[in-house]
């Protein structure tokens, strides 16, 4: 029965089918990544309820109550250097006033003249403002130490206070870092849970149906799977885990790829051969030894693989005869058992009459009886 060939449609279909296959497993991909999310948004372990088991209360509100105290100081030591500040800039503007009466003073003497009463007022009432903003100055200085040394008692008080509460802590971080890690694998159990049969069903379909005219749509689905469940496993397990996961995955695809690769030289398959000899063929080479077909306008020419297109051809044909290749002994060319025609005799059509012959394992079949 004579075998039809798969059209392959014009180059703007296949385009359509190769970006609707991407576009369909982007869309599978942000499918599973809702599903997935909704799983991660099952509520874990709240580190405040843990650490409220294993550390006491009073000693948390204590310290909170440190930290009150000490922000108060530090803003009663702000407000009391500020006021120092002020203090400060109105003793020196008292201390030029007063430099510029007892200069004028001096030369009122050197010169002999009477000093008005006004005067002498003004210098006694700048020098008692002085004294009093430098009483002021001590004053405000004390009490600045006094907050200092305060800030420093909190300060201290609250290193002890921190370092009991670190104590009960820690074993409060153990128990939250233990249930995350428990919550993480509960999770993961869930996602791998659907992820690993829909990887399976993609793998399946993507391996047996490979001839199938629907396999970009498992393709695009078993890509989208396999992208998700590699990401849930290097998000969920710790990396020196998934290092040793992705390569034995990588093992395993390389293995059978090229465990393929070998079955397919070994014990080639219709298919593949049709195509290795028709590429043959067209380049004018044996298909089995690559030596050169030298018949018809060849037949004293010499090519390689890459300079074949590249040689002109003489005007002359010559005679269509059987032909046999004179390296490996293949025949190459033959007449039709149907038309008498030449034809390719590794080829599986008559080009005059299309007449089927067997090539490959369904050759050897053939002739086995099977």
């Amino acid at each position: 029965m004579k075998r039809q060939a798969k059209p392959k449609g014009p180059w703007f279909h296949r385009f359509l089918i190769n970006f609707f296959t991407v576009v369909l497993a982007v869309l599978v991909f942000w499918v599973l990544g809702f599903l997935m999310g909704d799983i991660e948004s099952i509520r874990g372990p709240q580190y405040g309820e843990i650490e409220a088991r294993f550390v006491d209360g009073a000693l948390l509100e204590k310290s909170k109550i440190l930290a009150g105290e000490i922000t108060d100081a530090d803003r009663a030591i702000a407000a009391k250097r500020e006021e120092m500040r002020i203090v400060s800039d109105s003793s020196s503007n008292l201390q030029g006033t007063i430099n510029q009466l007892i200069e004028l003073q001096r030369l009122t003497i050197q010169k002999s003249l009477s000093l008005p009463e006004a005067h002498s007022a003004n210098l006694s009432e700048s020098l008692a403002a002085f004294l009093q903003n430098q009483k002021q100055y001590q004053a405000h200085s004390t009490e600045l130490s006094r907050l200092a040394e305060r800030k420093r008692t909190l300060e201290s008080e609250r290193v002890k206070l921190e370092k009991q509460i670190g104590e009960q802590r820690e074993p409060a971080r153990m128990e939250y870092r233990r249930l995350t890690e428990k919550h993480d694998l509960r999770l993961a159990a869930f996602q791998l849970v659907i992820l690993l049969p829909l990887l399976a069903a993609g793998g399946f379909l993507v391996a047996r149906k490979r001839g199938s005219v629907y396999f970009p749509l498992f393709l695009a689905f078993g890509g989208a799977v396999l992208v998700k469940t590699a990401l849930v496993i290097h998000k969920y397990f710790p990396s020196r885990y998934f290092k040793y996961v992705l390569v034995l995955g990588l093992l395993i695809a390389v293995v059978r790829i090229l465990v393929t690769v070998i079955r397919i030289v070994a014990f080639p398959k219709a298919q593949w051969l049709t195509k290795q000899y028709r590429e043959a063929y067209e380049r004018f080479l044996c298909p089995v030894c690559e030596y050169p077909i030298r018949t018809g306008p060849r037949k004293y020419m010499f090519w390689t693989r890459r300079t074949v297109n590249k040689v002109p051809l003489s005007g002359e044909t010559g005679e269509e005869k059987p032909y046999t290749c004179p390296s490996c002994g293949t025949p190459l060319f033959e007449e039709c058992p149907v038309c008498g025609g030449l034809r390719h005799s590794l080829l599986p059509f008559c080009r005059h009459c299309g007449a089927e012959k067997k090539i490959g394992d369904e050759e050897k079949k053939e002739e086995s009886g099977g």
